[in-house]
């Protein structure tokens, strides 16, 4: 575990010690919480870098469980007093709270969607009979395949794993001709000009939370969480425990096919109604259970997640239970 101090932790107010995931990625999100914690609390805030099952871990995300495995040794870490805070992607946090520690703050979304990055520029429409593409995601595999067989296209989903170069780099180099990615991590690292499309919600639906970044802290430091709560975002937070509590209704992890966004509904400037989607399908795409529901926005984090467990009652009525056994791509 290192640190890298802050500039501004020289002397005076001690630092915060937020800690976060070594990649790239993680560097960069966490550095733009670390900019709204330094406002919200007017304390220097230094990134301490902690290497996570994860980040070591050679085999699929689907194999070792996908849920947690980025996340369990930043929470050890705060469990044990060696950070303040932490960082994670919320869609990487498990369903479940831990004993001990508080979601302090969802700060505002990014964009939710899916990105495609394919070679010569291609959309998803316009890729070639047999084209090959690279996710870690069951979710994303079972979409994108029901979607080329309305399309009448013919694709392969190959399992990759590594960081946005690397999988970037496969269809640079002509092994894939295309990859999917979080068009947010995309955005967080200044490439998403990359991105030959972004993928729309109606054919394929983000992983629940995805997106969105999670403030966690010890929940017996009140005072810290009372100020992160600051950079608390209430739309963005309503938004995703929706999709949370769906997932955990649907008792799956990430490493099954399953994907959902609540989407806020405008009238003008004002935020008025909130549409929750969900589906689940099989690995191959071949039947996909999708329902929606649209009502006032939630008053409440506790009303969003009856929203989800309502949502996810009536897949389960529809059929979902019998596709949630689906892992392996």
């Amino acid at each position: 575990m290192n640190a890298t101090p802050s500039p501004a932790a020289s002397g005076g107010t001690p630092p915060l010690r937020l800690g976060t995931r070594r990649s790239a990625l993680a560097m960069a999100q966490s550095g733009l919480v670390a900019d709204l914690v330094r406002e919200a609390t007017g304390r220097p805030v230094e990134l301490v870098e902690i290497t996570t099952y994860g980040d070591t871990s050679r085999e699929h995300l689907a194999q070792i469980g996908g849920t947690g495995v980025f996340v369990s040794a930043l929470r050890e870490a705060l469990l044990s007093g060696e950070i303040d805070l932490a960082v994670h992607s919320l869609k990487d946090l498990p369903t479940a709270e831990p004993e001990g520690l508080r979601l302090a703050a969802v700060p505002r979304r990014e964009d939710p969607r899916d990105a495609l990055v394919a070679r010569d520029g291609l959309t998803f429409a316009g890729l070639p009979p047999g084209a090959r593409i690279g996710t870690g995601s069951p979710r994303r595999a079972s979409q994108l395949r029901a979607w080329a067989r309305a399309c009448g296209l013919d694709i392969d989903t190959v399992p990759i794993r590594g960081n946005v170069d690397t999988r970037i780099g496969y269809v640079r180099s002509g092994r894939l001709d295309a990859v999917v990615l979080a068009a947010a991590g995309l955005t967080r690292l200044g490439r998403i000009g990359e991105a030959t499309e972004l993928l729309d919600v109606d054919h394929v639906l983000p992983a629940p939370g995805q997106g969105a970044l999670a403030v966690e802290c010890a929940a017996s430091n009140v005072a810290l969480a009372a100020r992160l709560a600051a950079i608390d975002d209430p739309y963005t937070r309503v938004a995703v425990t929706a999709e949370r509590s769906l997932l955990a209704a649907l008792e799956a992890g990430c490493s099954a096919p399953v994907g959902a966004l609540a989407d806020l509904l405008a009238d003008g400037q004002v935020v008025t109604e909130m549409r929750l989607r969900g589906v689940v399908g099989t690995i191959d795409g071949t039947t996909l259970v999708q329902l929606s529901t649209t009502g006032p926005v939630p008053a409440s984090p506790s009303e969003a997640a009856e929203l989800g467990r309502e949502l996810a009652s009536e897949m389960l009525a529809k059929g979902a239970a019998g596709l949630m056994g689906e892992r392996a791509l």
